[in-house]
């Protein structure tokens, strides 16, 4: 009889996002009048069209796929050479990054998951709390936690509270940890890490020969000019990091799929034996052996984000959504709540009217102004109390929302 890998039984009954569509499902069917009222800033599913500048790439590369002379069959697994010097040029330019240490992918959610493919039992594994759930239910798929209690906490994992107290950024721990995850800009709370402090963990990640596995892939709505877009711009981080990113939100690519990891070639982990193996080339044999590339249309259209058009309409689009969450930070304010992020990230996280818990305020959204939010406790039990709001939307939906939320609890 063929058996199954036992942990996927430690994990909760419904990853949060499906029991999120689950919970939606059930109003509409028992209130199908209001179904078309429903809007929905939860997930953070972008809503705004490809730039222009994707779509005529993308169908340049489809006619290329057309002709003998042009077709293109597998690429390289690592991604074009084109696409992955046009990162370097405008995403790390004077970083020290090389375009053979980029690997492009369908996403970034999958690789921050597969990554762990590389790395062995026994690493201690510190996240943050809340926390975006991928890396904690890949942690247990992998068989690097123990059973989950009753807040939903999984033994074997090093919590790192955020809370109102450190403006949802993790203190750096005292105990040691062997991986790290960091998301800058946060999700789901919109909190940013400023040099200093993402500099602290590069000291201690050098300092206990961790790694920091840094989610970046919301760089692209930073808007201080004092905020670090990637932990390479720490001294050091070259040799403690690898970095996500993706082009899902800045360029529209959620349904396109495709994203990219920085793995330096002299990042290096421990063998059983003590030795040093370079983390590049087990991720280089990882990738190659289980992932045939994104395809060629959708990395011509992912190169073209850095075109002069391309820029100038991933901005348009950015300022766009920054505009979407300012309007969600003021009105949430001007009704009293607890409000962060918003200024350097497309989530608002805000609290929850006294009394009112995470789920009780998403039933109350959903059931009252048919507005879907995602409750913070999906989250990680330290996100209870709190609410996010994706500015992923059209104007006018959000503009309505802002006065279902007046009206539901002015």
């Amino acid at each position: 009889m063929a058996t199954i890998n036992s942990n996927f039984l430690k994990l909760k009954a419904g990853y949060l996002f499906p029991e999120i569509a689950r919970r939606v499902k059930a109003y509409t069917e028992s209130a199908p009048d209001k179904a078309a009222r429903i809007i929905r800033c939860g997930i953070g599913d972008v809503t705004e069209p490809l730039p222009s500048a994707v779509r005529d790439a993308m169908h340049v590369a489809v006619d290329e796929q057309g002709e003998r002379s042009t077709f293109k069959g597998y690429g390289p697994e690592q991604g074009y050479e084109f696409l992955r010097q046009a990162i370097v040029d405008n995403q790390f330019s004077n970083l020290g990054i090389s375009a053979d240490e980029v690997f492009i992918s369908d996403g970034s959610k999958c690789d921050t998951g597969n990554i762990l493919d590389i790395f062995g039992k026994g690493n201690t594994i510190a996240i943050t709390d809340p926390v975006y759930p991928v890396y904690v239910d890949t942690n247990v798929m992998a068989g690097n936690t123990g059973d989950a209690d009753d807040k939903g906490a999984y033994a074997g994992l090093l919590y790192m509270p955020c809370t109102a107290e450190n403006n949802f950024v993790a203190d750096v721990p005292t105990q040691k940890a062997d991986l790290i995850y960091l998301c800058f800009p946060n999700n789901p709370t919109g909190a940013v890490a400023t040099r200093e402090q993402l500099t602290a963990w590069v000291k201690y990640a050098k300092e206990n020969n961790a790694i920091i596995l840094f989610d970046a892939a919301y760089e692209a709505f930073i808007q201080d000019p004092e905020i670090p877009h990637s932990i390479y711009e720490i001294e050091g981080a070259k040799d403690c990091a690898i970095e996500f990113r993706s082009f899902s939100k800045n360029g529209g690519f959620t349904g396109v799929r495709c994203a990219y990891t920085i793995i330096p070639k002299g990042l290096t982990g421990k063998a059983e034996d003590g030795s040093d193996i370079s983390i590049h080339q087990l991720w280089s044999r990882r990738h190659s052996t289980k992932f045939n590339g994104a395809s060629y249309p959708v990395q011509k259209g992912a190169a073209a984000v850095f075109s002069e058009e391309g820029k100038k309409q991933v901005s348009e689009l950015i300022s766009h959504y920054m505009g979407n969450a300012k309007l969600f930070r003021e009105a949430c304010l001007s009704l009293g709540l607890e409000v962060y992020g918003g200024e350097n990230a497309p989530y608002v996280w805000v609290g929850c009217p006294a009394g009112v818990s995470s789920w009780e305020m998403f039933d109350k959204m959903l059931h009252e102004a048919q507005v879907v939010v995602t409750p913070g406790s999906g989250f990680g039990s330290a996100g209870e109390g709190y609410f996010r709001i994706s500015a992923f939307n059209s104007r006018e939906n959000v503009e309505e929302v802002c006065n279902r939320l007046k009206a539901l609890i002015a």
